[in-house]
């Protein structure tokens, strides 16, 4: 049954696995053998072996709740009121679409993991050659600190819009927060995931309740999700467009989601793994789901607010602050919004974390201390932050945001294509290849987003 066996230590992973001390033959399909687990430290900890479907599906809960998290971080915040102050609710339909991909690219990352135990990033390493691996490292790191960026500052300007402490200072502060990650690892991965899963819902409730002070119009939220030909016709709006795709989709999720699928103990045979597939896909498209909603609603709560007042240029989330509680005259508003952004910028510092360690483990086989690592991607992304923010104060943070979101998009291409690649060999996923159909769908997902990056360069330049 599963779950009835005690859990295994990493070394007994199934399947050819290489210890430190020397590499066995490879497995079919792949170029190099598998190595340690990914997150070796809560390799299948969380067993899963329920009596009723409804107790199983809880069981395997969690991880997409984590992948979530990237999905409303404060670089989304950033986006979403840019295209909604500036464009009204026409964006909402990239909001959608960016959404419907993200659930097909996490069940291909969820698969990935569970089907050849290994995440996205070990699977490039013992794929591809060594100068590849480390290109995609460099570009993925990259993306890391981006995301981190974003977190920083929307961290930053929550605590300068509830304590008012200064920006500096507030972006200092966010370097402490390794230290409530260590200590949520400690205790378990489940702690994690309960704490991710209510500072969602701290999220969502903010947000009703702005919708609720808003009254955006039913017909025009309506009408915003049908996409239209104006998104590739006008510059700024397709700027606004590729910010929120990369705010959406990101990279560096893809790596997480095929690492965290591992910590659940299913049994490894190809029923098991087949079950595990399928409830790992649910998991992840009702939490995507929730992502949907929360950044709909934030780009809704722009357009009913500051679009509607002819507010056509507020992409600032302390111009934001400052003027919703004046605008749709409700005491409070205002505070409600920068809680919420709190808690989406600790929320996304925690799965940044776990992001981090699998990507430089994955692709280097080099395992840091976490709080070493979480202090190295922290002092990246402080420095630019606390420059813009001293140099060039809030109007410098605010661009620095959108611009740490397009970079995301940017790097999406370089995991999306081997994920792609991936679970569409047969060498590599056995009965799990992707079908005709799906691998046709991933690969157009693929090169639709190739040509959304390429566009988005000639607009810059040009």
């Amino acid at each position: 049954m599963l779950g009835s066996s005690p859990q295994p230590a990493p070394e007994t992973a199934p399947g050819p696995v290489a210890s430190r001390a020397g590499p066995t033959h490879a497995e079919p399909g792949w170029r190099r053998p598998r190595l340690t687990p990914s997150l070796a430290e809560v390799y299948r900890t969380v067993p899963v072996g329920q009596p009723t479907w409804w107790r199983k599906a809880l069981a395997f809960a969690g991880p997409g709740y984590l992948v979530a998290v990237g999905y409303m971080d404060p670089g989304n915040w950033a986006t979403d009121l840019a295209g909604g102050s500036a464009f009204g609710y026409s964006l909402l339909s990239v909001i959608l679409i960016s959404n419907l991909m993200a659930i097909l690219l996490q069940g291909l990352a969820a698969k990935l993991g569970i089907v050849t135990g290994r995440d996205l990033a070990q699977a490039c390493r013992d794929h591809y050659s060594r100068p590849t691996s480390i290109a995609l490292w460099v570009l993925c790191e990259i993306a890391i600190a981006a995301c981190d960026l974003a977190e920083v500052i929307g961290s930053a300007i929550a605590l300068n819009l509830l304590f008012g402490i200064p920006l500096p200072w507030g972006i200092a502060i966010t370097a402490l927060d390794v230290l409530l990650v260590l200590l949520l690892q400690h205790r378990g991965f489940r702690l994690l995931e309960a704490l991710v899963v209510t500072l969602i819902a701290t999220i969502a409730g903010c947000f009703i309740f702005e919708l609720l002070i808003s009254r955006p119009g039913l017909v025009d939220i309506a009408a915003g999700f049908v996409p239209g030909p104006s998104i590739l016709q006008d510059p700024g709006k397709l700027y606004i467009a590729i910010g929120i795709l990369g705010a959406t989709v990101m990279p560096h999720n893809l790596y997480l989601h095929s690492s965290i699928v591992q910590t659940r103990r299913y049994d490894e045979t190809p029923e098991g793994k087949r079950e595990a597939v399928k409830y790992a896909f649910l998991d992840s498209t009702i939490a995507l789901t929730f992502a949907l909603f929360i950044n709909a609603a934030i780009l809704i709560v722009a357009a009913a607010t500051f679009y509607r007042a002819g507010h056509h240029e507020v992409a600032e989330i302390q111009e934001a602050y400052r003027l919703l509680t004046p605008l749709l005259g409700v005491v409070g508003a205002s505070a409600v919004f920068a809680f919420a952004l709190l808690a989406s910028g600790q929320n996304s510092t925690l799965t940044g974390t776990l992001a981090g360690q699998i990507v430089m483990e994955g692709f280097l086989n080099i395992r840091l201390r976490p709080w070493l690592r979480r202090l190295i991607t922290r002092g990246i992304a402080i420095v630019p932050a606390a420059f813009t923010a001293i140099f060039f104060g809030e109007g410098g943070t605010a661009r620095l945001l959108i611009l740490s979101q397009v970079i995301l998009s940017l790097q999406l291409s370089f995991a999306v294509f081997p994920l792609v690649r991936f679970t569409s060999e047969r060498a590599k996923m056995g009965e799990f290849v992707n079908p005709p159909w799906l691998k046709a769908l991933a690969y157009g997902v693929a090169g639709a987003i190739a040509l959304f990056n390429g566009w988005l360069l000639v607009q810059t330049f040009t």
